[in-house]
């Protein structure tokens, strides 16, 4: 257990947003039921950064949430929905745009209210959307087709035979397994991405391209006068 003077130097990273988008969904809550439960949960996720400020936490690194409308689970569990140019569900995608359009208000009030915070607002949404825009370019294939995963339609995704599930193919028992070459592909069971998506957005976000303040990685945890004003 660190010692209580290193809370203070810590960075606090947060990745909150996408199941309570998906988990209301899946619940059969509509797209306008769902925005509307947005307001609440960035009131409740600032009370908690609040909460760790008042501890003496300082540092904070907040990631928005994902392209929903891009996932093979929503884009199998809504297969009525508008699609964009690159095959993702345009209205979810939207609900997720609207959340972080909400969460960085809610951070920009947060930096007013405490002046003395370094808060950092990570925009992996729009780093991991270059995936579905244009996949060859950065060595990957099929960014809507789950890597692990079994199912008849082309998503590779059925909820009801999950990755690591056993599911009877022609009266055999079949584990639902990986493709072959995870190494290339953008989702890995419908909801996650694969080791090699997050690889490829750990690089494109650590170095500040897609933060707001572009502040990198290495200097989130050393409070400046630049970060202070910002």
């Amino acid at each position: 257990m660190p010692r209580e003077e290193h809370f203070g130097k810590a960075l606090y990273t947060f990745d909150i947003g996408q199941n309570d988008l998906t988990q209301s969904l899946f619940r059969n809550q509509t797209l306008e039921e769902v925005n509307a439960t947005v307001p609440d949960i960035i009131n409740q996720f600032m009370d908690k950064i609040e909460k760790i400020y008042s501890l003496g936490g300082r540092s904070f690194w907040v990631y928005n949430t994902r392209p929903i409308g891009c996932f093979p689970s929503i884009l199998t569990g809504f297969p009525s929905a508008i699609k964009d140019s690159t095959g993702c569900a345009k209205q979810y995608n939207e609900l997720a745009e609207n959340y972080n359009a909400e969460l960085k208000k809610g951070l920009a009030k947060l930096r007013n209210q405490f002046p003395l915070a370094a808060i950092v607002y990570v925009d992996i949404y729009s780093a991991l959307y270059l995936l579905y825009v244009n996949p060859a370019e950065y060595g990957f294939k099929k960014p809507l087709v789950a890597c692990c995963g079994y199912g008849s339609g082309e998503y590779n995704y059925n909820s009801a035979a999950t990755c690591g599930q056993t599911v009877d193919v022609n009266g055999k028992k079949v584990v639902v397994g990986s493709c072959k070459d995870p190494s290339v592909r953008v989702n890995w069971d419908g909801t996650h991405f694969t080791e090699a998506a997050n690889m490829f957005l750990f690089d494109r976000v650590s170095n500040g391209d897609f933060s707001d303040p572009p502040i990198p990685l290495k200097m989130a945890c050393h409070k400046s006068n630049h970060i202070a004003r910002i």
